[in-house]
């Protein structure tokens, strides 16, 4: 059966960095909602700044300085609000898909001295074991002719690609390293290929 996406509400919300439109959607891929909050008219139209961001409880909520989830969020809205239009697809893919339990049971680990990769790995799951069938679906559904991704990941802009999803060029959106996130921040750029500046300029 072919995957289905339902746009079943749309609201706007405002926010410190402008208005969106919030998009709830739901599917048949995973039964969990997902949700896209797009800033002007994105429909019919090329290079639409677009960030897809996997939730983190810790960082996006709590404001947690072990990783750099939270500081993206704000900064890809900021982006989209400063160009005007845009979209910002939230995926319920906590811990890189392996759910909140399994990241707190990785952070534990990772006190004790393994990197987030090894730790995954330990609890018996993949580095990373996101997908992104879901936010393509949503990026047809809001008619979005090519995007450039708010992003540091290849993985991401590759997987997009093989999708179907016309992906014009890349924005940077990397964060300061400091003391709590600057393991987190080498181990991405290390281990999963992530373009990032080296993080040594450690700041507190």
């Amino acid at each position: 059966m072919k995957p289905q996406l339902n746009d079943l509400v749309q609201t706007p919300i405002p926010t410190r960095h402008g208005e969106f439109i919030l998009h709830y959607y739901s599917n048949t891929i995973d039964d969990k909602e997902h949700i896209a909050l797009v800033k002007g008219d994105v429909a019919d139209k090329e290079d639409v700044p677009v960030r897809i961001h996997s939730e983190c409880f810790t960082g996006d909520v709590l404001g947690s300085r072990r990783c750099d989830c939270g500081e993206q969020l704000d900064m890809a809205m900021e982006l989209i609000d400063e160009a005007d239009f845009g979209v910002l697809i939230y995926l319920r893919q906590e811990g890189r898909g392996i759910g909140l339990l399994k990241k707190l049971q990785a952070y534990n680990l990772q006190d004790k001295g393994m990197d987030t990769v090894d730790a995954n790995i330990h609890l018996g799951h993949l580095a990373d074991e996101r997908e992104y069938s879901i936010a393509a679906l949503i990026l047809v559904d809001l008619d979005i002719r090519s995007i450039k991704l708010i992003t540091n990941n290849p993985k991401k802009i590759e997987g997009l690609k093989k999708l179907g999803i016309n992906v014009a060029g890349r924005v940077p959106i990397e964060v300061v390293a400091h003391k709590d996130n600057l393991s987190y921040l080498k181990t991405k750029a290390k281990k999963m290929a992530h373009i990032l500046f080296q993080p040594t300029n450690e700041q507190d």
